[in-house]
């Protein structure tokens, strides 16, 4: 879908009517609160975030509410139970897209941060196309942060992973086991360990993973399916920001019954690629333009 209006950011930080608010209700008050790479903040924070037990929030370029906590200080579970809170209050004007835990652990000097993030999401004003296929009686498959991301609208079977080869190993697993429908997987290392932390090495690294494993997972793919991969925006690892650096992305679609080699163009959504789902599974989609007829 397309949004009618951005999502907020907050570049000084945010407003004393969501922190004041947020404290009350945690019954603590906050460190930080302004934009910050989340190692970062966490190396600049956490030595006073131990002594204090005062949660460090944080924010991005994105819209995002983010609240990092020691595992030792504020157990998982309670951090979670803030993400919640933090959740009901952005609400309206302040609704961010979302709201993400950051546990950690460590001592000064070598914090970090642990795999039990987890991403509390604005619901999707409307239907998406993952629940119009659930209606339809297809199943959607998330594998990693799928779930999260849509707030588990849509996604009739969640596969958590732990890192890239991990996702790439049960995406390969859930394509050969599926019944008809879509599986939807998010390699997010390309994003968090590599892209945000600068580290052009490990970005090849995993890019030559996601390769070598690419004959595998075509060879999954059923006779009459297709493959797209793609990106919700660009994270280059050597721009001097930690930021996401772009939002034009590569889009590459392969089936064992497309014809190949014909150039999709520059899209102008990418709501196109939702369009272009629905068109594969016989029904139209009100937002975006298939492609369907470059493929066949």
């Amino acid at each position: 879908m397309v949004l009618d209006r951005p999502f907020p950011v907050y570049p000084q930080g945010f407003p004393p009517e969501v922190i004041d608010t947020f404290e009350a209700r945690i019954g603590r008050r906050v460190l930080g609160n302004k934009p910050a790479s989340g190692t970062a903040i966490v190396e600049e924070l956490g030595a006073e975030h131990l002594r204090t037990g005062c949660p460090i929030v944080y924010t991005s370029a994105d819209s995002v509410f983010q609240i990092a906590a020691h595992e030792e200080v504020i157990p998982v579970e309670e951090l979670y139970r803030m993400c919640r809170i933090a959740r009901e209050i952005l609400t309206g004007e302040h609704a961010v897209a979302r709201v993400i835990a950051r546990p950690f652990t460590g001592r000064p000097g070598g914090f970090r941060r642990t795999e039990r993030r987890h991403d509390f999401s604005l619901p999707p004003p409307r239907p998406t196309v993952l629940e119009a296929l659930v209606s339809r009686g297809y199943a959607v498959v998330g594998v990693g942060k799928i779930q999260d991301i849509f707030a588990g609208r849509g996604v009739t079977r969640s596969i958590p992973v732990k890192n890239n080869p991990d996702n790439i190993r049960k995406t390969i697993a859930a394509v050969q086991e599926m019944a008809p429908g879509l599986v939807f997987t998010n390699l997010v290392d390309f994003d968090t360990l590599y892209g945000h932390r600068n580290d052009p090495d490990g970005f090849a690294r995993a890019l030559k993973e996601f390769d070598s494993a690419l004959p595998e997972l075509m060879g999954a793919v059923a006779a009459d399916g297709m493959l797209f991969i793609t990106a919700d925006h660009g994270c280059d690892p050597t721009t001097p920001s930690t930021d996401h650096s772009r939002e034009y992305v590569p889009l590459l679609v392969w089936g064992p019954r497309l014809a190949g080699g014909a150039p999709l163009g520059t899209r102008a959504t990418f709501a196109d690629v939702g369009a272009t789902v629905a068109a594969f599974f016989g029904f139209d989609w009100p937002v975006g333009e298939s492609f369907t007829a470059i493929l066949f």
